[in-house]
């Protein structure tokens, strides 16, 4: 079979391989020659990454680690790196580059601090979650600055977290918005909000839980802030060893990182 691509110069290659995306660099590998050589070419795997991706290497807690722009790709697929002190992670969601965010407990605004702990876990990226020791309302916030994110996409927030009894959250109910400028002077008309109750609980990869918060559109220049919130006061009894890691934000599609669903109410 004759590889037409093998008569193009390798520049040009390069060039087409660039403008799709990781995954279909990996599947044209299989079909030819002359694409196998370009999707192992450093500027291909560049051209997939975020544009800022030297400053957000530079910002690791710890030094990162990799032999090509490739391996760097999915490193940061993989491995989220700590970022902010180690209280935050940053990684790449492997299909289209687009940044993750998570907020550790330590970053985020709990309300009664009294009743809870900040403890090590074995299975948590972070250094410290949080444990509620005993019965309380719950009032959680995690943030981000909307340039952290990655432009024109549709996000949606996570609180990652750990309970024994399923139907814990079941009450809960879940705030998404952004402020930004435009939200000072109009606050009604132009900031999001997404309010929803009795979510369902969803196995990570990693092992701990999620439930979706709220979605939301970061557009282009849209410089502002993403506050997600958790605000449960009806059954303060039901949350008994509730240990969160953080609030996580991502493109909302998401489901690479799930394993199962588990309805509230069923554990």
């Amino acid at each position: 079979m004759v590889d037409h691509f093998a008569i193009l110069p390798e520049g040009c290659v390069w060039e087409i391989l660039s403008l799709t995306s990781a995954l279909d660099a990996l599947r044209s590998s299989t079909t030819s020659k002359a694409f196998r050589s370009a999707a192992e070419s450093n500027y291909v795997w560049e051209r997939f990454l975020p544009l800022n991706w030297r400053e957000m290497v530079s910002k690791s807690a710890a030094p990162v680690e990799y032999a090509t722009i490739k391996d760097l790709y999915f490193t940061l697929c993989r491995n989220p790196i700590l970022i902010h002190g180690g209280n935050m992670s940053l990684s790449l969601d492997k299909r289209n580059a687009k940044k993750c965010i998570m907020i550790g407990a330590r970053e985020l605004q709990i309300s009664w601090k009294g009743c809870w702990d900040f403890t090590s876990h074995a299975k948590s990226r972070f250094l410290e979650v949080a444990k509620l020791r005993s019965p309380s309302w719950i009032h959680i916030q995690g943030k981000v600055n909307t340039e952290m994110l990655s432009e024109n996409t549709t996000y949606a927030a996570y609180l990652v977290f750990w309970l024994e009894k399923m139907d814990g959250l079941r009450s809960s109910d879940t705030v998404v918005r952004i402020l930004n400028d435009k939200s000072k002077h109009k606050q009604h008309n132009e900031h999001f909000e997404s309010r929803e109750a009795g979510k369902i609980a969803r196995t990570r990869k990693d092992g701990w839980m999620e439930i979706e918060m709220g979605k939301f559109q970061n557009g282009s220049g849209d410089h502002g802030i993403v506050e997600a919130w958790l605000i449960e006061i009806h059954n303060p009894h039901s949350k008994s060893g509730l240990i969160v890691e953080g609030i996580e934000f991502r493109p909302s599609h998401g489901l690479l990182y799930l394993v199962s669903v588990v309805p509230f109410g069923e554990g």
